[in-house]
């Protein structure tokens, strides 16, 4: 969700893999984790301040990607708690010079973990143009900027391919501006209409993907250095929904998009003793 997507539109036979949710399973036990960060939007309002904060920055350069929102900070119109649920909401509104708002959520400072389990239970929107995400990134950028620190995308979903999720991972070896980034596409035609939890199992060994309790991908540690395996260090969490950008606009933006909303019913970040 970093940087420009172009390059993973002219390679998508290796991402868009068929596959009904029920062909792969091997979810650890829920006994084996330890719940030690939560957010269960239990409470009416703005998004929690000591979990959750606003990621502004890359505004002014369309975060890389030639997006068009201008994500916005405390504003209830589009990061919102409600009835149990968190709205991060993306509307067409002429805003500080935008044609777009939304929001972007970030736990950076407030929950940055090393290994564990990442579960968020949510419903995505749809749309030609709406490009919302949930995902990680590295908190202390160790092995430098962009690709070479990692990213790992727990689920994104572009409205033109209404029956796809996808999950992947970046990093200095792998990544979509050389034409490596590796992942998986996943057949899900209700995403719009039901919740699903998205979430990941990260080892030091590997880092398994999946969708409720359906492992859909898995990425092996090589051995062979931070250029393929960064995640040896701290990430955090971040959920927004973008409208636009080279991947998430690529077949433009349908005019009856917005309002767009990602509906989350919790989040919730496990570990283990032993990692």
């Amino acid at each position: 969700m970093r940087i420009d997507r172009w390059g993973v539109l002219a390679s998508r036979a290796w991402l868009l893999v068929l596959m009904g949710l029920f062909l792969l399973t091997g979810c650890s036990s829920r006994q084996e984790w330890a719940l030690v960060w939560s957010d269960e939007f239990e409470y009416e309002g703005l998004p929690d301040s000591s979990r959750w904060s606003y990621d502004t920055l890359g505004n002014a350069y369309g975060w890389g990607n030639r997006e068009l929102q201008c994500y916005t900070a405390q504003r209830d119109s589009n990061a919102w708690v409600s009835g149990g649920f968190l709205n991060i909401t993306a509307h067409k509104e002429r805003y500080k010079g935008f044609d777009y708002t939304s929001a972007r959520l970030i736990t950076k400072g407030k929950g940055d973990w090393l290994y564990g389990r990442v579960e968020v239970r949510a419903k995505v929107p749809g749309g030609r143009g709406i490009w919302p995400a949930i995902w990680m990134l590295p908190s202390d950028n160790a092995y430098g900027g962009w690709p070479h620190s990692g990213e790992i995308d727990i689920m994104e979903h572009v409205g033109f391919e209404p029956d796809s999720i996808f999950t992947t991972v970046h990093t200095g070896a792998f990544n979509h501006s050389i034409g490596t980034d590796v992942g998986a596409g996943v057949w899900m035609p209700t995403s719009e209409t039901e919740f699903f939890v998205y979430g990941i199992e990260w080892y030091p060994d590997r880092i398994d993907f999946f969708i409720d309790e359906t492992k859909v991908f898995t990425f092996e540690n090589s051995g062979q250095g931070a250029a393929e395996w960064p995640f040896d260090q701290r990430f955090h969490l971040l959920m927004n929904v973008a409208v636009g950008g080279n991947w998430g606009g690529a077949h433009g933006i349908a005019e009856d998009i917005c309002p767009a909303t990602m509906v989350v019913d919790y989040v919730r970040v496990y570990n283990r003793g032993n990692l």
